[in-house]
């Protein structure tokens, strides 16, 4: 028995292998490329604003530990929305950090920059 298949991107016959799906690699490609499209563009953007909030940090802190006002950093763009990960002290204290660059929040709007060192 022969089952006629078309093209799920464009539409045109289907030759080949029976678990075959897509006329050529360039259907399949675009096929899949605009499957992809809304979680990767989202994907992409949230690393973008992570690697700038790191290179934001790492510009601002060169020597590993610095206190400067959130300010400067909002002035720069970076985004307090954004972080990769938060580390709790045993007293309570939450670094977020961008990768291994981080900071501690203070008060009167005042932020401790840091860097990890896992050596």
């Amino acid at each position: 028995m022969v089952e006629d298949r078309s093209c799920p991107e464009c539409g045109r016959p289907v030759h080949g292998r029976t678990d075959k799906k897509f006329c050529t690699d360039a259907c399949r490609n675009a096929f899949n490329n605009k499957q992809n499209s809304d979680a990767v563009n989202y994907v992409r953007n949230v690393n973008n604003i992570l690697r700038k909030n790191r290179r934001i940090l790492e510009e601002m802190n060169p020597g590993g530990k610095l206190k400067t006002h959130r300010d400067k950093l909002l002035k720069k763009g970076f985004d307090f929305s954004y972080f990769t990960n938060i580390y709790q002290t045993k007293a309570g204290d939450q670094y977020h950090f961008c990768y291994e660059q981080g900071y501690l929040e203070l008060s009167e709007g005042f932020v401790l920059l840091v860097k990890r060192n896992d050596d």
